[in-house]
């Protein structure tokens, strides 16, 4: 095949539009609860008065028992045999339980100590963190394995990412609507009503993946492990069995080059991105508005949503662009585009002019359109080309570490923030009036820090090698050995 040749999706390979829609709200329910976890979370500083540094902790904790969960979760949903499937149980449950637990845990009682609301905070987030694993880890799997198609997958993700970039349209407002007079009395009550209401849309929302979708590969799934079942072993066998199973998946997927390059690239984006998303609310608020909350977030608001819109036509721009120039380059170019509007805000961040902070958010759009459309469907083709190598199918893994990563990437950028804003010299009793020093170490940060993470991340991803051809390959192998499913 020549450099510019492309496959053609057959028709077989084709996903339904409504299909692909119901997965596409999956993606809707996993960035809003991403991104009120991570939004919301500036009530415990703002609205109870607690320490920066204990609201990173307690927001980036709970994310660490991720890497025990999340693989583990992935190695459940991969081996469960159930008459609806390996993934769509999972998702039902997990879809009523994390909306519901979401609401409680912003109930926060009034008048308790700094130490009270942080265990408090904690213990919750644990709980919440492995009800939203039991839900998200086997809708991402579920979409690995929907089409066999290179281009076909590209084109899905762009599609769930398209609808889930709808939950950060909304979520740039929850700070401003938490603090609306006319519906809530104070922040916090402002938190506890929303969750509420978030809960209940979640819930609606998350079952319905489960109730629409079917899993193409359920049968391979079934016949693999009847052939690991032929071997009779007793209970504690059975247990080590399984044990050693999950630690040789888990060590198998990590020791694949092309994979690790792409959570290398994940990580380094994406945290960049959430470390300025937790941190620019304080720049907005106390440079360039000098310390009014209700402005400041009202430009925040502007900000996030310009950006959430303009990443529609991102993931629009970077799904054409995905089958024309490869997925490898589709990523250098809407990377780099973001390091661009990264580096605006040194300028553009003005007290002077406020609505030049509108600008760079177009251009720090391209960022996550890019990334979340693109790494998925190469993390599919990774899948089939880890069968291709050991005769088993891994969604579930792969999946899971790889979103381990992104909320890795989120908890170190939570935490982090926090200390970086001590680092500052930040102290929220002078409101408007902080430090000069403050002020340039904040917008150093904001602006800088994810610049060079992206431009890292270029370079992890630039010898990444599962290329079109390589890939249709791969399906072509494995369709020749176990059936084209």
């Amino acid at each position: 095949m020549s450099h510019g040749t492309h496959y053609q999706t057959a028709p077989e390979d084709r996903i339904p539009p409504l299909q692909k829609v119901v997965y596409g709200l999956g993606a809707f329910v996993n960035n809003l609860l991403a991104s009120a976890i991570g939004g919301m979370v500036i009530v415990l500083n703002l609205g109870l008065g607690m320490n920066p540094a204990l609201v990173g902790l307690v927001s980036a904790l709970p994310r660490l028992t991720d890497a025990l969960t999340d693989p583990l979760m992935g190695y459940i949903s991969d081996n469960t045999k159930t008459r609806w499937g390996r993934r769509r149980p999972y998702i039902f449950l997990g879809a009523i339980a994390v909306g519901i637990i979401f609401a409680l845990l912003w109930q926060l009682p009034a008048g308790k100590t700094q130490a009270f609301y942080f265990w408090y905070f904690l213990v919750g987030s644990l709980i919440f963190y492995l009800a939203y694993t039991m839900f998200a880890t086997p809708w991402v799997a579920m979409g690995y394995e929907l089409t066999p198609d290179y281009h076909e997958r590209t084109r899905l993700m762009g599609v769930q990412n398209f609808i889930g970039q709808l939950a950060y349209v909304i979520a740039p407002w929850f700070l401003l609507i938490m603090q609306t007079e006319r519906w809530f009395d104070n922040m916090v009550d402002g938190a506890a009503g929303l969750a509420i209401i978030i809960g209940v849309v979640v819930v609606v929302i998350g079952v319905l993946p489960a109730i629409f979708l079917r899993e193409r590969l359920k049968a391979i799934a079934v016949a693999e492990a009847t052939v690991k079942r032929l071997e009779p072993a007793s209970a504690s066998a059975a247990m080590w069995r399984s044990i050693k199973s999950f630690l040789n998946g888990f060590a198998t997927s990590l020791k694949f080059k092309p994979f690790l390059k792409l959570c290398a690239a994940t990580f380094l984006v994406f945290n960049g991105f959430m470390l300025i998303a937790s941190f620019q609310f304080y720049v907005i608020i106390y440079y360039v508005f000098g310390g009014d909350t209700v402005e400041g977030a009202r430009y925040a608001g502007y900000s996030g949503t310009l950006g959430a819109i303009s990443t529609f036509c991102v993931i629009v721009f970077v799904t054409w662009l995905g089958t024309k120039l490869g997925k490898r380059r589709a990523f250098f170019v809407t990377t780099g585009i973001s390091m661009v509007g990264y580096a605006l805000k040194w300028v553009c961040y003005n007290p002077d002019i406020p609505w030049l902070l509108l600008l760079p958010a177009p251009l720090m759009a391209f960022g996550l359109g890019g990334l979340f459309t693109l790494m998925p469907s190469m993390i599919a083709d990774v899948v089939d080309a880890d069968e291709l190598n050991t005769h088993e199918r891994r969604e579930g893994m792969y999946g899971s570490i790889f979103w381990w990563v992104v909320k890795l990437g989120m908890a170190a950028a939570l935490a982090a923030g926090g200390f970086l804003l001590n680092a500052t010299g930040f102290e929220v009793e002078l409101g408007g009036a902080q430090a000069e020093s403050t002020i340039y170490l904040m917008r150093i940060f904001d602006a800088f820090v994810p610049f060079v993470a992206s431009g890292v991340a270029i370079w992890a991803i630039a010898t990444y090698s599962l290329t079109e051809q390589k890939a249709h390959e791969v399906r072509f192998q494995l369709e020749a050995r176990r059936g084209s499913a």
